[in-house]
């Protein structure tokens, strides 16, 4: 049976996008509520008289009005019997071996409601976003999709909390202050690392380097470099390397008060910076049994026939500098004798476009989009244009925006099963989009289709990308099953004979699609609808920018079509 099920959300962030779509593949119709008051939940309630109301990511309290006269459904990121908005930080900070999310009924006092499903996972050394956008929300999905199933069936009867139990072992917790994670470099590294991770990616870590206090974010082991707790040991690609009481960490972002999030060596600037020692930036190899440990936004390494090509960057934000550094290193792979390339992208999120934040904090906002785009496009034709290796996007984490158009440039397209994947740019203020979108994303899925995703603003995950053609495979039950997956994959699609027939494909492909109309048209016609975002009379990209990296507006509600309905729109008119 098909439920009208409303979801009300503070942010409609991956987990409740994931939801979404798996939701949607199921067959359920699904209206999305950005719930900035009560007014506003009430409102979009009324409007959509939802069988179900499911909540998979809300910071303030449903309204007794709507969940007394509704089935509500929280989820919850804690065990059960975990109550708390810090669920996921203490879990860290505390060093928890196993944890997991709860979906319970919303009730009078917060986190108490009868529980309707629960799904656990084990903990690993990182931060608190890489835990919600993998484990987290994994688990969120099995429990929230068991505890649909449930309510559908009309016959279950949810479990009330009961503390007596020897399987419940949360317990209520208060919200974690500043003081719970603030940084004494003198601390160890592992006390360093649980205090930064728990409040990453917000609301971060404080403390203070060089004599400026901030947040921090974005901690990485040095295994070598050692000096006085405190004292800066390098810069390396933005980020700072921090003596500790015993070792060292890299630190990619911080914040200062007020401000926001950018790279470490641009908030600390040239004059703190003076004489601190720029480490080599060139990407770490792995290469015929070399290999350097440190910490690398970039990384390189080979198996057999097949480079890999890592590419970590901060919550997948691509700035001109890194699109630059990517596209050397792409070049240098291809100079390699391989047969193959997999783009692996990061383990956290393949990648999400054009850097917003380094764009804001420009002097001239509309000249370094210009800078970043052209250099996201060059990045994006070296690898369209490559017909000396098999290229192959292995998509561990999500992606946005040019990100997504980021990996259609390659040959084939394999995701991790529960990606989610955002194709579009418009919810940026009316951006236009580049990457040659206009020539990647039809090829891939047809004209009809390709407009109704850009268009549409909506999320589709890896079933529905797969049965559309976005996408050529998802696979991987984990991050670690997926990489497993891809080696293997990798490893059988090089054959030389198979690599051959490829290219000659590809080749004559290219010819055709040149004669057809030449790549760099799909690039100038792109870039001179950019032109006007960024330098037009229309400030409506600078202000969305804004508002998104000082995080000072919410989107209205949505209303989101199933995928299904899309895919049989574009096969109607094929």
């Amino acid at each position: 049976m098909a439920l009208r099920i409303v979801f009300l959300c503070t942010a409609y962030n991956g987990l409740a996008q994931r939801a979404w779509a798996e939701l949607s593949e199921l067959g359920h119709q699904i209206a999305v509520q950005v719930a900035s008051d009560a007014d506003t939940m009430r409102a979009a309630v009324a409007r959509e008289r939802p069988q179900l109301i499911v909540a998979p990511m809300l910071k303030s309290a449903i309204p007794d009005d709507i969940w007394t006269r509704h089935t509500c459904l929280i989820v919850h990121p804690g065990i059960v019997g975990d109550r708390g908005p810090s669920s996921l930080d203490w879990a860290i900070l505390e060093g928890e071996p196993d944890w997991g999310v709860t979906v319970l009924q919303a009730a009078a006092e917060m986190d108490a409601g009868d529980i309707w499903a629960s799904a656990g996972f084990a903990m690993r050394g990182a931060s608190k976003s890489q835990l919600y956008r993998h484990e987290v929300t994994d688990a969120a999905v099995r429990a929230l999709l068991q505890a649909v199933e449930r309510f559908e069936s009309g016959e279950y009867r949810p479990q009330p909390l009961d503390y007596t139990r020897a399987d419940v072992r949360g317990r209520l917790r208060a919200s974690m202050r500043p003081a719970d994670r603030s940084l004494d470099w003198a601390m160890d590294d592992a006390t360093l690392l649980a205090r930064i991770r728990s409040g990453d990616s917000s609301p971060g870590a404080r403390g203070e380097i060089a004599g400026l206090r901030c947040h921090v974010f974005g901690a990485h082991v040095e295994p070598s470099l050692r000096g006085r707790p405190g004292e800066l040991l390098g810069q390396r690609d933005g980020a700072v390397c921090v003596a500790t009481g015993d070792g060292a960490l890299w630190l990619s972002h911080l914040r200062e008060k007020d401000g926001i999030k950018l790279p470490a060596t641009r908030v600390l600037g040239e004059q703190r910076l003076h004489g601190i020692v720029a480490r080599a930036s060139k990407p770490a190899t792995s290469v015929a049994g070399r290999r350097d440990h440190g910490y690398r936004q970039i990384r390189y390494r080979e198996i057999g026939a097949v480079g890999y090509l890592h590419f970590d960057f901060y919550n997948g934000a691509m700035s001109t500098a890194q699109c630059d550094r990517l596209r050397t290193a792409f070049l240098q792979a291809r100079r390699r004798p391989t047969r193959t390339i997999v783009l692996m992208g990061g383990s956290d999120i393949w990648s999400n476009g054009i850097h917003l934040n380094t764009i804001q904090a420009a002097a001239d906002p509309a000249l370094e989009s210009w800078r970043n785009i052209l250099a996201m496009n060059a990045l994006v034709r070296e690898i369209v244009l490559t017909d000396s290796h098999l290229v192959i996007s292995a998509m561990q984490g999500n992606s946005g925006a040019g990100g997504v158009i980021l990996a259609l440039a390659a040959d084939q397209v394999w995701a991790r099963r529960g990606a989610v994947m955002n194709p579009h740019y418009k919810g940026m203020g009316g951006l236009y989009g580049s990457e040659y979108w206009t020539y990647l994303l039809p090829r891939r899925v047809g004209e009809t289709l390709a407009q109704e995703l850009t268009e549409g603003l909506r999320p589709i995950g890896t079933a529905g990308a797969e049965r559309i053609g976005l996408i050529d495979a998802a696979f991987g039950a984990s991050g670690a099953d997926f990489v497993a997956h891809v080696e293997q994959r990798a490893e059988r699609a090089s054959d030389p004979a198979s690599v051959r027939k490829a290219l000659a494909s590809k080749r004559r492909r290219r010819a055709i699609d040149e004669r057809r109309k030449p790549l760099e048209s799909y690039g100038a016609e792109e870039l001179a609808h950019m032109y006007r975002n960024f330098f037009g009379t229309d400030r409506s990209y600078h202000e969305a920018r804004h508002r998104f990296v000082h995080k000072c507006c919410v989107a209205p509600s949505c209303e989101v079509a199933p995928v299904e309905a899309v895919v049989d729109r574009d096969r109607a008119t094929a």
